[in-house]
């Protein structure tokens, strides 16, 4: 038997066990001293608590009404690691020679982000290589896959080739690293998700 803790989140009531709500608290706050001293912190934080509610509401219904530790690390996995939400400001000054799959675009107040390598799994023919190469170097992936075709019809390398990189390159899994394969702040999938 657990004891269970009764919280309020985005205006919708939940029942979570004790641990969890431990858990969530923490996880929260330590995204919430990130944005605190930002421009629109309030609302930033707001519309993470609204994502963090529509994610745990899925994960409850007539018969399982109390929010487990597991739904708690489903939304924490989801969401990212809380110093993800930073941006990767702070890492940028830290760079070093073993990140060569780096690339970094600019924001309108001429901020940069950078740009990471990753397969894209949510538009993916095979295993999302072409789409992750296309969101890196900001080319359609339709031109990539053709270059592919054309490499294993006329030398034979194409899907060799593809299969390595399929090995090689990482699959975007958060929001965080979804967004750095496109090259966009993390803030933007908080009001596009609503």
């Amino acid at each position: 038997m657990n004891k269970t803790v009764t919280i309020n989140i985005s205006g919708i009531i939940f029942h979570i066990e004790e641990d969890a709500f431990d858990k969530l608290s923490k996880y929260l706050a330590t995204i919430k001293g990130y944005f605190s001293k930002a421009d629109g912190g309030s609302e930033i934080m707001s519309d993470i608590e609204a994502r963090i509610a529509e994610m745990l509401q899925s994960k409850t219904s007539p018969v399982k009404q109390v929010v487990l530790m597991s739904d708690v690390d489903f939304v924490m996995e989801s969401m990212g690691k809380p110093e993800e939400f930073a941006g990767e400001a702070e890492t940028a000054g830290n760079t070093s020679s073993e990140n060569t799959s780096e690339n970094y675009t600019t924001t309108d107040n001429g901020e940069p982000i950078k740009k990471r390598l990753h397969r894209d799994g949510d538009s993916k023919v095979l295993g999302g290589v072409c789409s992750g190469i296309g969101h890196y170097f900001g080319i359609d992936p339709v031109w990539i896959r053709i270059a592919l075709l054309l490499m294993f019809f006329f030398g034979g390398t194409g899907f060799l080739l593809y299969l390595i990189l399929w090995i090689a390159i990482p699959e975007a899994k958060t929001t965080a690293e979804k967004l750095s394969m496109k090259g966009e702040k993390l803030i933007l999938i908080i009001f596009l998700k609503q």
